[in-house]
């Protein structure tokens, strides 16, 4: 992978290690305040989403490995597919890079599917790419289903309608506007675009295809909400008209399929009516929308899995509008998918520690999230922690945790010498020098930052003091005590081990 990390924290620490497999946990479809009897009882997943999640692989795009591809990546790919395929040149962005359509099928039902209107939210412009290889094929067993939906549906994908935006691996256009706040006054070449396809194709379907941050929590649980749903509303009032019913209906639906892969992880936006944004109105206009949203799965944090997961979904939500079969689904059970609660999780928490403060003891928690810096013209990012938030943080949820309970915090010392350059520091017993106490050296010749944030201990410029002092949105560098033995270093947010009996630091 193309981002720059931290190494691995050691597995005596946590056991879940550098291994790239989602966490499966079991918790039952229930929403706020419901119990076991009053959830909705709901159909059995369709065995074709079992059957595609399993074929995915050999429908993986494989010039696609991570979050930060640019508009020169999938520009080939579209311009690429075979004739059963029809590829639009729709308009430019401001930037004149090429928004295409891709038009797949030929039956009465249109379906249209926009992604990364938001440039650094590509999750499902990687599925797409990865459902094109899907309908490229033949002979897999999946010809039938491939038939059924390209008779009853036409399929008309905009992928990437926001490019200046994932240039940049950011939220916006290259006139700083959010395009999702500009469904009425259209000020933007790219909502112009979208407005215009959905009223040349009259879609009868919607999906708004985005990423979310990686920090909400489904419902009050301790669990991420790693795809969250929204049927959004088409006024003030939150009426429900034939459309959001079906939208609905067919949430239900996915959220089934996506039960047997990450149980009690999905989540639901409130639907309070948003009047400028483009899936609230295409509700309005008359397009059954579905809003779908990647967050955060532990161990996937480039989201290949969950790009496998919306192949899944997407793929069997297109067959149940090709058969009707959504229709079987309860609308009712829509409300039991439990509201994302934004800001519930934290990169790291380190719970019950003692910290000193004029020779009084004070137990704490703290909360670290990691920033994503970007490098290589934001095709690569490296890594800064800082502590959001620290106090009591028994209510808030880490895809990390260590309980240091009976241990005090200490701050980190700078070792005395300077050191010419990195490979000087790797001579040293860096376990060793953390159990003493330094968690800070002064290096001449420093890597680039990227590579500098990849140590198990800060480097800075000879000259410069360590700052390892404990405040919100500070990065200290501090040690765990406990019987006069330091347990645990803390760098940069992550978590090392220091006891002797572990294998030695891996050092990049």
């Amino acid at each position: 992978m193309k981002h720059l990390l931290p190494f691995c924290l050691l597995a005596m620490l946590w056991a879940t290690g550098c291994q790239n497999a989602p966490e499966e946990l079991d918790t039952p479809l229930l929403g706020e305040g419901d119990s076991p009897s009053q959830a909705i009882t709901r159909p059995e997943a369709p065995p074709l989403a079992a059957q595609l999640h399993e074929a995915f692989e050999q429908y993986r795009e494989p010039t696609i490995q991570d979050l930060r591809f640019k508009h020169a990546d999938i520009e080939p790919l579209i311009n690429n597919l075979p004739a059963d395929f029809e590829v639009e040149k729709l308009g430019s962005s401001l930037e004149d890079r090429a928004i295409y359509e891709v038009r797949i099928g030929n039956g009465p039902v249109p379906v249209l599917l926009w992604s990364q209107m938001h440039g650094d939210e590509p999750t499902a412009t990687m599925a797409i790419m990865d459902i094109f290889n899907f309908f490229k094929a033949s002979g897999d067993g999946f010809d039938s289903l491939r038939n059924r939906i390209i008779s009853e549906l036409t399929l008309h994908f905009i992928p990437m309608l926001n490019p200046d935006g994932a240039e940049r691996y950011q939220r916006r256009n290259v006139l700083d506007i959010d395009l999702n706040r500009d469904a009425l006054r259209l000020q933007s070449p790219e909502s112009k675009i979208l407005k215009a396809t959905r009223d040349r194709t009259q879609a009868v379907w919607g999906f708004n295809l985005h990423d979310k941050n990686r920090y909400y929590a489904a419902g009050d649980s301790p669990k991420t909400a790693s795809v969250s749903f929204l049927a959004p509303a088409f006024n003030a009032e939150k009426d429900i008209n034939e459309g959001r019913a079906n939208a609905m209906q067919l949430i239900v639906l996915m959220d089934e399929v996506l039960q047997q892969y990450i149980p009690g992880m999905t989540g639901r936006y409130d639907d309070t009516f948003e009047p400028r944004a483009f899936g609230d109105n295409m509700q309005k206009w008359g397009t059954n929308t579905i809003l779908i949203e990647s967050g955060g799965l532990k161990e996937d944090r480039e989201k290949q899995y969950l790009r496998q997961l919306h192949f899944t979904i997407l793929l069997t939500a297109f067959q149940a509008i090709a058969d009707g079969s959504f229709e079987s689904w309860p609308q009712e059970a829509y409300e039991d998918i439990p509201y994302n609660d934004s800001g519930a999780f934290y990169d790291f928490i380190l719970r019950n520690a003692t910290r000193m403060y004029e020779d009084q003891p004070f137990v704490t928690d703290l909360a670290w999230r990691h920033r994503e810096i970007d490098v290589d013209d934001a095709r690569a990012y490296y890594l800064r922690g800082s502590i959001s938030d620290l106090g009591d943080l028994s209510t808030y949820h880490g895809y990390e945790e260590l309980d240091a309970t009976g241990y005090t915090i200490v701050p980190g010392k700078l070792y005395p010498q300077a050191l010419p350059d990195v490979s000087a520091l790797r001579q040293k017993d860096i376990r060793g020098l953390l159990s003493q106490g330094y968690t800070d050296f002064a290096v001449t010749n420093r890597p680039p930052a990227q590579a500098s944030a990849r140590w198990p201990v800060a480097l800075i410029a000879p000259g410069k003091q360590p700052n390892n002092a404990l405040y919100q949105y500070g990065n200290p560098s501090f040690l765990l005590e406990k019987n006069g033995r330091y347990h645990y270093a803390i760098v940069n947010g992550f978590a090392y081990d220091l006891r002797e009996d572990l294998p030695a630091f891996k050092l990049p």
